[in-house]
């Protein structure tokens, strides 16, 4: 089976830096799909689409068959650090406006973003921290199901 990881990074980056900081994030070439629909594999490689969309986290991240040794979390938390910004990944709810914000310092938390599907992509804005004082993060909310309870901060090392 084919994995994919999908991320989001809160500034406009080129695919090329995005490229670069994965590769040495993860120790494995990462090659963009075009790359691949002309047949410029290599052995081991990732394949790496990043687009921009409108809203908050502007940079798309999908990387396709990444390498099963690595974890999720210690790779997009590297890849923050490297390109020095926060970025976003989907938690384990399926609330489609719930996601984990990793930080540049490896700190991953669960935030509520407000999410509109356009044209142009999906939107995320209003970012704000999933917490036990908001009432829609209490109770039998699917926060509170989460491996990433409300208020959670946890070190990408903790996560994998």
């Amino acid at each position: 089976m084919t994995e994919l990881w999908n991320w989001r990074i809160e500034r406009r980056s080129a695919q090329a830096e995005v490229h670069t900081a994965l590769a040495e994030a993860i120790g494995r070439p990462v090659l963009p799909l075009a790359g691949a629909a002309a047949g410029l594999t290599a052995a081991g490689a990732v394949l790496c689409d990043v687009w921009h969309a409108p809203g908050d986290f502007p940079t798309v991240v999908d990387c396709y068959a990444p390498p099963e040794n690595v974890d999720e979390h210690a790779a997009v938390a590297a890849l923050a650090r490297r390109l020095g910004v926060n970025c976003l990944l989907r938690d384990d709810t399926l609330d489609a406006g719930r996601h984990l914000l990793v930080g540049p310092d490896g700190t991953i938390r669960p935030v509520h973003f407000d999410v509109a599907d356009t044209d142009d992509g999906e939107v995320l804005t209003n970012q704000r921290l999933c917490t036990h004082a908001d009432p829609g993060c209490r109770g039998w909310s699917r926060c509170q199901r989460s491996r990433w309870t409300p208020d959670s901060v946890l070190s990408a090392r903790t996560a994998a």
